[in-house]
């Protein structure tokens, strides 16, 4: 897409020649505001805030008292490589870290437009490059002010401001229309699954039935950073249910024939045996091709090998992400340190419920319906995140 824009009666301004950050203050104990958003609320390359705090559920320090109004940008100042831009959509407070960005003269700047400028990769390579500090980073709105751009006139402002909102409503609702198709998709199994084993007498097995071998856990072995050796995983490559490799591939120094009853075979499935986050400690991922020749896997995961003959390993990934299932086993996760843990003997006695092959077949044939409207549309996200992004550099680009 080529916006073919003229530049004749675009200006070089600094930023703080037509932005200024509001120093509105509040105290959020006078009821005037109900809402905090704190820097873990905003999300990276996100204008939308998706999360706030309520002010009386928590003890706000003294550095919450900055009052934002809708409409205005806020801006993360500390770890400013995070990108962390966000509109406002409602009264609140926020700590003298993040910055509330406004324009000074909407008949120079337009408001709608400001967000861009600072979303902009030029904008946001400046920011990381005047940071201070190296363990936790920051910068100052006194140095952001410096930065320089090209500002077209107001109503050239008014009809990019239009374009670019309409991508980031477009993307905003088909996000909104995956989640609510995922919670479908959720609703729908669970309740096949409920409705079988009561109506129709499916067996409920524990994992021991239902396996040919496992769970067993991993080999690991320090990972180096020449890609030498034997190819290995992080539990990173456990994703959407299941086992993908690219970013997640390492290698380790070992021989070949150490680590060889580790090695991944097509329908093992990986289970997380640890995590940080209590939510993806069990989560599973089917191997479906993909992965590097010998690819072993470490100690992070646990191997199960599902009986085909009882439970097809689609079925037994499918049954075993959902959210049910999950919740049954998470509950027998243990933290030690921060971390959350399952072990062999979690994992043995958690049942499953085992259709006749024939109904896995079918329920499987509707979950791929379900999940092909999800591909569409995260494929439409991934589109509107590149066609955003090619506006943003063909409107900015090149500026330092």
């Amino acid at each position: 897409m080529t916006l073919k824009l003229s530049r004749s009666e675009w200006k070089c301004v600094t930023l703080g020649q037509v932005a200024t950050a509001s120093k509105e203050k509040v105290d959020p104990g006078d009821g005037s505001v109900e809402r905090f958003v704190a820097g873990e609320h905003m999300d990276s390359d996100d204008l939308k805030i998706h999360r706030w705090g309520n002010i009386g559920e928590v003890d706000l320090g003294p550095a919450f008292h900055r009052r934002f109004h809708p409409g205005q940008v806020l801006y993360g100042s500390r770890r400013t490589y995070l990108r962390k831009v966000a509109v406002a959509d409602f009264d609140g407070v926020c700590a003298n870290t993040t910055f509330v960005a406004e324009t000074k003269d909407p008949n120079i700047l337009l408001q709608d437009f400001l967000p861009f400028i600072m979303t902009s990769q030029g904008f946001q390579a400046f920011a990381i490059a005047e940071s201070k500090g190296s363990v936790n980073p920051y910068v100052n709105w006194s140095d952001l002010e410096r930065f320089e751009f090209n500002l077209p006139p107001v109503d050239v402002q008014e009809r990019l401001a239009g374009l670019l909102w309409a991508v980031e409503w477009q993307a905003r609702s088909s996000a909104d229309v995956r989640m609510q198709t995922s919670a479908v998709r959720s609703l729908w199994f669970e309740t096949a699954l409920r409705t079988g084993k009561t109506t129709k007498g499916w067996d409920v097995r524990p994992v021991t039935d239902v396996v040919t071998a496992g769970p067993t856990n991993g080999k690991s072995v320090t990972a180096n950073d020449e890609a030498r050796g034997v190819p290995t995983l992080s539990i990173s490559a456990i994703r959407d249910g299941k086992v993908l490799g690219g970013k997640a591939v390492k290698y380790i120094d070992v021989p070949p024939a150490d680590v060889a009853n580790f090695v991944i075979e097509p329908d093992d499935f990986l289970v997380v045996r640890g995590n940080g986050n209590k939510q993806l400690t069990g989560r599973g991922g089917l191997a479906v091709g993909g992965l590097p020749d010998g690819c072993v896997y470490p100690d992070l995961l646990i191997r199960l090998r599902f009986d085909p003959a009882l439970i097809l390993p689609e079925f037994g990934a499918a049954q075993w992400n959902s959210a049910w299932a999950h919740n049954a086993l998470i509950k027998k996760a243990k933290s030690t340190n921060g971390i959350w843990k399952i072990n062999g003997k979690d994992i043995r006695s958690h049942q499953l419920i085992v259709p006749p092959i024939d109904d896995q077949r079918k329920l499987l044939l509707k979950l791929e319906t379900l999940d092909n409207a999800i591909d569409l549309l995260d494929l439409e996200s991934s589109a509107l995140a590149v066609l955003r992004a090619s506006l943003l550099s063909e409107i900015f680009g090149g500026q330092s």
